[in-house]
Parts: C-alpha cells; structure tokens; sequence
C-alpha cells in the first residue's frame, strides 16, 4: 500500500507539470518539444519505446477480455481475440469511439462502486492495512511482478502524455485558443498570466479528483485480492484471468456477483482496449506529422493526419497486437512487458517536461521550488524500480 500511495502521489506531481504546459502554451506535449531547437530527437526518444508499448498492451488487453467470453463459450481464446480486436478498431475508423466511451463511462462508474462495497463487505483487516502503509521491501521482492504495476497504475507514462491532450480538448488556459503551434506565454500581459495561473489551480483540481478517485478503487481491489484471492492461491494469469476475477465478487455475493464481475472483467478490459487504440493512434498520428513537418514536400502523405491515423490503428493497433498474440499469448505476460517499459519510460517523460517547462514558461509560471524537486523525486522513484530490474534480469542482484 505504500508503494501504491508513494506511486499514485509520484504520477500526480508528473501530470501537473504536463498539464501546466498545456495550459500555458495551448500547445499539447508533443508539439512543446517540437518546438525546442534541435531537439527533435527527444520526440523519437519518446516515440519508439510506445510502440512497443501500444502493441504488446492491445494484445494483452484483447486477450484478457476473451478471457471473460471463453468462460460463457468453450471455444479457442485466440478466436475472440482477433474479433475483438478488429471491432474495437471498426468502431475507432468510423468514429464510433464517442458514443461507446459516454455508456462505457457509466457502466464503470457502477463497477467501481460495486467493487468499493464489496471490498468493505469483507470487512479488510484494519492491522495489515497500516502495517502495508509502512514502507518496507518483502523478502525475495520480484521486481517483474511490482514494476508493471507501477507503471500502469493510475497511468502509464502514455496515459501521462495523453493528459496533455485531455487539457487541451477542454479548452484550460491558452488551449482556448484552439492554436497548433505554442503560445509563448512570455509575450502575454501580467493579467493574462494571472489568469493562466487560475487555469492551472482548476487543472490541478481535476488531476486531484482523477487521482483520488483511482486511488479509492486501486485500494478496494487490493482488499479483494488480499481478503479473498490470497488465502485460496489464485492469481489472474493466462487463460483464467476473468474466471479468477470472478471469485472477487463472488466470494461475497454468490453467483450473481461471479456473473456481474465476468462482466465487469469484459467491459473493462475492451473499453480501455478503445481507448488505448484511440489515444495512441492520436499519439503517433500527431507525433509522425511533427517529424514530417521538415519535409520540404507539402503534399507528403505523412502530413495527412487522417490517412495516418487509420493506417496506425488498423495497422500497429490491429494487425500487429494480432499477430503478437498468436504468437506468444499469455495477455498477462504481454501487460507485464508493456507495464515495464512504461514505468521504465516516466523517468524520460519527467525529464522531457521538466525541461520544457523551464524553457518556455517564465518565471512566475513556473512549479514552486517543492513541486519542481517533488516531480524530479518522482522520476528517480520509477527510475530506481526500472534499475532494479534490469539488475534482476541480468542477475547481477538476487531476487
């Protein structure tokens, strides 16, 4: 449970400093470090590891879904795989996304309410609570199992960058404005900038209500898992993610609740495949026009941002999360890969911002003097796990 608050804590400080970019600039991510002077090579630096990311996270997601319909259908799990994955891509490229995302949205407002009664219908054991909340390493720590879940929790390092776009889409600060290219927040009068820093206190409470809000659930799930998976043996893996999901409800309301929470397993798992597809094929699509944009021919394909954005999400978010899974299988060793590369990368995506921030904002936009060592605090916590496993896997340390 530390790690967990030490981990959510560390992804807020990291999203305030994306997100006071976006509302100083108007000016998503990707196009701040478009517009550092030689420096692209910091979007590559981004680019290329979530491309492996996105693959390996929609294969994964894809197959813990299916896990969820070969408990209703005694058929093969790579069957509905592929379907699953073509028909969230289908209603990606015929722009279907917004109409699922409202009724996916209230069917996961109920499922976390569900799962937060559920965890205090258990009754949690009060002492091993706060002897977790005591940061300590357990004995033979596998940094393979606590990395990806570290990375993934609350947000990846892609989900820190999509938050960018997400203050953008709402018009906080100079998003407003609507403009593709930075505003230089500089040039702006005192008042404007005094009005960018009310932006900024309504982008942090929104950060804030996001962030407590996954928390509560994040907790409630690891209530379940310890109250009713732990004492029995079961871990979701492989082919029986869904069934062993099942028991978390089930455990306390019988069959109705092992049937609702096979449900739950499938809405979740295929509504953030959707989003997944949607936000990295935005991502790579707005990423690949940048690096285009120095191409002297006006009418190259890579700036036509619509042809890339189906040829990346029926193409690097269809086929290949496909073929990946056919050939290895196992969505949780596919989410494992993709969660440590993700909490591998933060420490890049921390340094990136941080760097913008201090080039482009002036002073008194600028974080305080806590949230700029709290934020480069939060790089070196995901650094140090990312370390740590590499030093694991290479058995220069034991574990």
């Amino acid at each position: 449970m530390w790690a967990l608050l030490l981990a959510v804590a560390m992804k807020w400080f990291i999203n305030r400093e994306i997100g006071r970019y976006t509302v100083c600039t108007g000016a998503a991510f990707f196009r701040g470090l478009a517009s550092l002077q030689n420096k692209r090579w910091m979007l590559w630096l981004i680019i290329v590891p979530q491309l492996v990311v996105a693959v390996a996270t929609v294969a994964g997601l894809a197959g813990a879904a299916a896990t969820a319909i070969i408990v209703l259908i005694d058929i093969p799990l790579w069957i509905p795989v592929v379907v699953l994955t073509i028909a969230t891509a289908m209603i990606i490229v015929l722009g279907g996304f917004k109409t699922v995302e409202k009724v996916t949205t209230v069917l996961a407002i109920l499922i976390s309410l569900s799962v937060l009664s559920a965890a205090l219908a258990t009754g949690p054991d009060t002492g091993k609570m706060i002897n977790g909340l005591v940061p300590a390493i357990p004995a033979g720590l596998q940094t393979g199992e606590v990395l990806p879940w570290l990375g993934f929790m609350l947000a990846g390092a892609a989900g820190l960058m999509w938050f960018s776009y997400w203050t953008a889409a709402r018009g906080y600060g100079a998003a407003s404005l609507k403009r593709v290219q930075p505003v230089n927040p500089a040039e702006l009068s005192k008042d404007d900038q005094n009005k960018l820093k009310g932006w900024i206190r309504h982008m942090t409470f929104a950060n804030s209500l996001a962030v407590a809000g996954a928390l509560v659930i994040a907790f409630a799930f690891l209530v379940l898992g310890t109250e009713l998976l732990q004492p029995r043996g079961l871990v979701p893996e492989e082919n029986r993610v869904a069934e062993v999901l099942g028991q978390l409800l089930g455990g306390i309301w019988g069959t109705i609740g092992f049937w609702f929470m096979i449900g739950a397993v499938f809405i979740t798992f295929t509504s953030t495949m959707l989003s997944d597809q949607d936000g990295f094929g935005r991502m790579f699509t707005d990423g690949t026009a940048i690096l285009a944009s120095n191409n002297k021919r006006q009418n190259s394909w890579l700036k036509n941002t619509r042809l890339l954005n189906k040829i990346y999400v029926t193409g690097l978010l269809t086929f290949c999360p496909i073929v990946i899974y056919l050939t290895a299988g196992n969505p949780v060793g596919l989410l494992k890969l993709a969660g440590v590369i993700e909490a591998a990368h933060i420490p890049v995506v921390t340094g990136s911002i941080l760097y913008l921030n201090k080039k482009t904002l002036p002073k008194n936009l600028q974080p305080s003097t806590f949230s700029l060592a709290s934020t480069i605090i939060a790089g070196l916590f995901f650094a140090v796990f990312a370390i740590a496993y590499i030093l694991q896997r290479t058995g220069l340390i034991g574990g």
